[in-house]
């Protein structure tokens, strides 16, 4: 029976850079994955190839639309839609084997299998049984549906069968307005599809700050989405050519169909703890099926820990990063902490969308006196240069102290452009630090800093 300090049950973001840090820091350490590859759900299925998408997609859409006005004169590229399959593939595989290699390089043992928890201490791999002082739990998530849509992966898809569909379908109707439902939305809409979104709630992106979910939806819907909110969706029905999709508005119960050759089911994602024995060791769940944590991330068992989806707070594969770090800095002995108030969420359409901290939603309910500061991408010289001057920054600082307290970015690379505000945020800087902080000109980045200046007396360049 082989024995190790830790056994990490599942290798997405969380689990193998949770076995890294471990190894690092001493811990003898093993993972266990059931696929036939590391990475998890975000590098196979989730993050890495849609962005993947993403990127190809674009690269089609400024060909179409501004090659001509550089002077790039030319037939614009058809779409080989097998051989940017087969693009996304290699760039899984690339990730993947990056790790297979640091796992390596860091004496980390993959076992490869589904893990079972018989009793603490143990973890059942198959025949075999090893022993582990300590076990973390980062075995992610899955798609979840709704009553009344039954994914099949054909017609009827999650994000997994979205990646990987036979061809790009004429008519895509997409159940959720969230991350995954916009971004696979617009890859396909950018190839050609016409593509119908339904929302049940009255706002796209859930939790977004309000003013930047109206310019985003505002955008969407110029790049050809028809996104329909208040749209409860009552059944999903696979006939022999087409997908039926039954729904009402909440607004007057109106009852309403729409056609679709392919339907994305992105209403969400749950915990994916099945098979592990959670119930029979005694570990506590919540109402909605994560696990319970205190704030060193042990479960209600003693030597069981859990990090990532599987556990509440937003399911992001950087917060599981985060989680993985600082539970394998706790097992070592040292003060592992993961600082929730400064955890970005990015959007990957085109312009992208990012986030961090406090919405102006958040402090209106809070009762907190704040202040906005505002700049539009249309003053920047280099997104104007670039055909991206859609969108705009918006930082939000603390009325008397003029501390940040979140950042909101519509724009180009707005998931790249956040980072510089999370840092600020973690040194408790104030908008007036990052006004006074000199950014290369032509940047994007220097309409943060017009943001942040429009915190005081005002930006420069509007």
């Amino acid at each position: 029976m082989a024995s190790y300090d830790v056994i990490i049950i599942g290798s997405g973001p969380g689990g193998y850079v949770c076995a890294i840090r471990c190894a690092q820091l001493g811990l003898k350490t093993a993972c266990v994955e059931g696929r036939e590859t590391l990475g998890g759900t975000c590098l196979n299925v989730g993050c890495i190839p849609s962005k993947a998408l993403l990127h190809a997609s674009h690269m089609l859409h400024e060909a179409e639309e501004n090659f001509a006005k550089m002077g790039l004169k030319g037939k614009s590229p058809s779409v080989d839609w097998s051989q940017m399959l087969a693009y996304k593939d290699e760039t899984i595989g690339q990730n993947t084997k990056g790790i297979e290699f640091l796992f390596k390089k860091n004496k980390i043992d993959w076992i490869k299998g589904w893990a079972s928890i018989p009793e603490a201490g143990l973890v059942q791999v198959g025949d075999a049984t090893h022993k582990a002082k300590n076990i973390i739990i980062a075995t992610g998530s899955e798609p979840a549906t709704i009553p009344g849509v039954e994914i099949d992966e054909k017609t009827i898809v999650s994000s997994t069968g979205a990646l990987s569909l036979p061809k790009v379908p004429k008519k895509l109707v997409v159940i959720g307005a969230g991350v995954i439902g916009l971004e696979l939305g617009s890859v396909y809409a950018r190839l050609g599809a016409e593509v119908t979104v339904l929302e049940y709630l009255d706002q796209i992106t859930p939790g977004l700050d309000a003013e930047i979910a109206r310019s985003f939806r505002s955008l969407l819907k110029k790049q050809g989405l028809e996104i329909i909110t208040g749209a409860a969706v009552q059944s999903a029905e696979a006939l022999k050519t087409k997908v039926k999709i039954g729904y009402t508005l909440r607004k007057d119960d109106s009852e309403h169909q729409a056609d679709a050759e392919v339907v994305l089911v992105a209403t969400g994602r749950k915990p994916f703890t099945q098979g592990l024995g959670l119930d029979a060791l005694g570990v506590t769940l919540t109402k909605r099926g994560q696990i319970a944590t205190d704030g060193r991330f042990k479960t209600s068992v003693d030597g069981i820990y859990g990090i990532g989806d599987a556990i509440e707070g937003p399911m992001l594969a950087h917060k599981a990063e985060d989680e993985g770090m600082a539970v394998a800095e706790i097992l070592a002995g040292q003060a592992g902490h993961v600082n929730y108030d400064v955890i970005p969420g990015v959007i990957y359409t085109h312009p992208e969308v990012a986030t961090v901290g406090k919405t102006e939603e958040d402090l209106k309910e809070a009762g907190r006196a704040y202040k906005t500061g505002k700049f539009s991408f249309m003053g920047n010289g280099r997104a104007k240069a670039n055909f991206a001057a859609d969108g705009f920054v918006k930082v939000l600082a603390d009325a008397e102290t003029d501390r940040i307290l979140g950042a909101h970015i519509i724009g180009p690379a707005a998931g790249d452009l956040i980072h510089e505000i999370c840092v600020a945020m973690e040194f408790g800087a104030a908008a007036e630090d990052l006004a006074r902080t000199c950014h290369a000109h032509p940047t994007y980045s220097e309409a943060v800093r017009e943001a942040a200046l429009a915190c005081g007396d005002g930006p420069i360049h509007s």
